[in-house]
């Protein structure tokens, strides 16, 4: 297992340096210039000249990218070329916001998920079967900013219930969890039936089995049956899809974060993008692909403790 976590350790570093390669390219052969936007549309050649020189966008791409890629080795991703701080302070002071919103959201999925899907498998082809998959079906449909648009409406602007959008503190304080709930849930949804579906799935699969029948042939009671043999072995795939998610929720749910003002990473990088701002939309998605591949390794470890069949070494 400490052989595969090293292997996997060392080849982060090739992982992410695809990533910024990647990142720098598509930001570079993208329409724009930065140093124009700064400057203003009306403004003369020369001061967009004085600009890009200042910033070093007048020298050559491969220069660009290794003074970034130098500088990133040292902890150093460089300054915004819109607010002049530091990106690597920017993303970090945005990042706790992300991680809240993306731990509310995992916390009300698996909650509310696990048990519709093992209840849909316990009662295959009832009625409660067929609720529980139409409903997971039309939350895998509605787009999130759908979900985000019709949530707002109902609970923030209707019935007054939650604030409509901002963060109002850490989210165990009663402030912060009015703040932070509809943006969570309008997450949580498409998740909740992804993983009812799964879960169900999974169930049924595990239902079928040989160790299955053994058990209730000795008489062990249903739930038994069910929640101490069954729902441990058909949480392998569960696992994967949640480690999954909650890496790519890390990452920034930008369409949430955006409809809710949210401020995490995925409304900073929306906000660079739009600013042309190069420095703080690497870092971010930079600081993005470092967490999907920190909580990937979890996942893989965690494998091990969930399966025993399953060895690394």
């Amino acid at each position: 297992m400490y052989r595969y976590i090293l292997r996997r350790l060392l080849v982060m570093p090739v992982v992410l340096l695809g990533v910024s390669f990647l990142t720098f390219s598509m930001l570079h052969l993208a329409p724009g210039n930065p140093a124009q936007i700064i400057a203003g549309p009306d403004a003369p050649q020369e001061v967009v000249a004085q600009i890009e020189r200042e910033l070093g966008l007048d020298k050559p791409i491969y220069v660009q990218y290794w003074n970034y890629l130098s500088g990133a080795l040292r902890g150093d991703l460089g300054r915004s070329i819109r607010t002049k701080k530091p990106v690597a302070e920017e993303v970090l002071a945005a990042l706790p916001n992300t991680i809240e919103l993306a731990v509310a959201a995992m916390l009300i999925a698996p909650t509310i998920a696990i048990p519709i899907g093992v209840l849909s498998a316990a009662r295959r082809a009832s009625w409660v079967d067929a609720s529980a998959m139409f409903g997971a079906l039309l939350g895998i449909s509605m787009p999130v900013f759908a979900r985000g648009l019709i949530l707002m409406w109902l609970l923030a602007f209707s019935l007054g219930l939650f604030p409509i959008s901002g963060r109002g503190g850490p989210f165990w304080t009663p402030d912060g969890l009015r703040h932070v709930f509809l943006p969570a849930v309008t997450l949580a949804i498409g998740l909740i039936a992804v993983l009812a579906r799964l879960t169900r799935s999974a169930m049924l699969e595990v239902l079928n089995q040989d160790y299955i029948r053994t058990a209730r042939a000795k008489g062990l009671a249903e739930r038994v049956v069910i929640f101490r043999h069954a729902l441990k072995n058909a949480m392998l795939p569960v696992v994967t899809v949640l480690g999954l998610q909650l890496a790519g929720l890390l990452g920034g749910a930008v369409v949430t974060e955006t409809i809710f003002s949210w401020p995490g990473v995925g409304r900073l990088a929306v906000d660079a993008i739009r600013t042309r701002d190069f420095p703080v939309v690497q870092g971010a998605v930079l600081v993005t692909s470092l967490t999907f591949v920190f909580v990937n390794l979890i996942v893989d470890v965690l494998y091990a403790y969930l399966d025993p069949r399953i060895r690394y070494d």
